[in-house]
């Protein structure tokens, strides 16, 4: 969404926001009170307020297992935001909660100021403009990189329209420059299953991205990729900042020191700390439950 899009559609909702904050909007969750007149408006994200996302004392348990306690995070329109923690940790199921996966038992989580994600499906929010990537890459290994590129572009996916589809100036254009974005412009033609691991990695981060995401989850993106692989993903993640939003989910140390400004910890559903790497790595509850000595 372009900024006039965006100063256009902050302009309504203010207008909205002044004669209905106190209406009470009815979610999955239960009815709450809007807040910060956080009501759905045409799906338009509302970043005025200077979050993207946030969570709001959200709980989840599994058969009395507590996997998220009393979680409260927010991310900021265009921030790298990584996530660590000890497995078991919630940062899964965090994820799984803000894409729709998984349903909270309390709390709130909004895209945005008027976003409420808990009234939406997993289909619903990724065409509000979330995209997640997990750990295994899923990529259409009998098609080409460009076949998998082209197959991933925001349009009508309709029969009618699929069938008689033929890619125009500016289409083109967007696939060569996300070929270069992705550092694949060299395997354009080759077959999406003989690529290596790291580049079916950047193949499926390009096929997210031609949905044109606000916001990117990515959940171990590096996790055996060489360290050749590693370098070029930390290039590719620091040239999406302030472009998208980016929630990066990871245990390399070395990475996310490469590319973080804030670092979240969790541990048991929870934020324990967040600060710079430095900072939570100094943190001597950090070094107890997750870094050791």
């Amino acid at each position: 969404m372009t900024p006039d899009l965006l100063e256009q559609g902050a302009k309504r909702v203010e207008a909205r926001m002044a004669a209905l904050a106190s209406q009470t909007v009815n979610t999955d969750s239960g009815g709450r009170t809007a807040s910060m007149g956080r009501l759905k408006l045409d799906d338009e994200v509302d970043v005025t307020h200077g979050r993207i996302l946030y969570l709001d004392s959200v709980n989840v348990s599994f058969d009395g297992f507590k996997a998220i306690n009393n979680l409260s995070l927010d991310i900021a329109p265009g921030e790298l935001r990584c996530i660590i923690g000890p497995n078991g940790a919630g940062k899964t199921t965090m994820m799984d909660i803000i894409t729709g996966k998984t349903r909270p038992d309390s709390g709130t989580v909004f895209f945005g100021s008027t976003i409420d994600l808990l009234r939406y499906k997993e289909p619903e929010i990724a065409q509000l403009g979330i995209g997640r990537k997990f750990q295994k890459p899923t990529v259409f290994e009998q098609l080409t990189v460009f076949e998998n590129l082209e197959l991933a572009l925001k349009m009508d996916k309709r029969v009618p329209a699929s069938v008689f589809f033929k890619l125009d100036s500016a289409q083109r254009d967007r696939l060569a420059e996300m070929l270069h974005t992705i550092h694949l412009a060299d395997a354009v033609t080759r077959l999406a299953g003989n690529l290596s691991h790291g580049q079916k990695q950047w193949l499926e981060i390009g096929m997210l991205l031609m949905q044109d995401p606000k916001l990117l989850l990515l959940d171990e993106p590096v996790a055996g990729m060489t360290d050749e692989e590693t370098e070029r993903t930390a290039e590719l993640f620091l040239s999406l900042k302030g472009k998208h939003s980016l929630m990066v989910v990871e245990h390399d140390m070395s990475f996310i020191n490469t590319i973080s400004d804030i670092v979240t910890v969790l541990c048991d559903g929870s934020v324990l700390a967040q600060g710079t790497l430095a900072q939570v790595q100094s943190d001597e509850r950090v070094i107890e439950v997750y870094l050791g000595r």
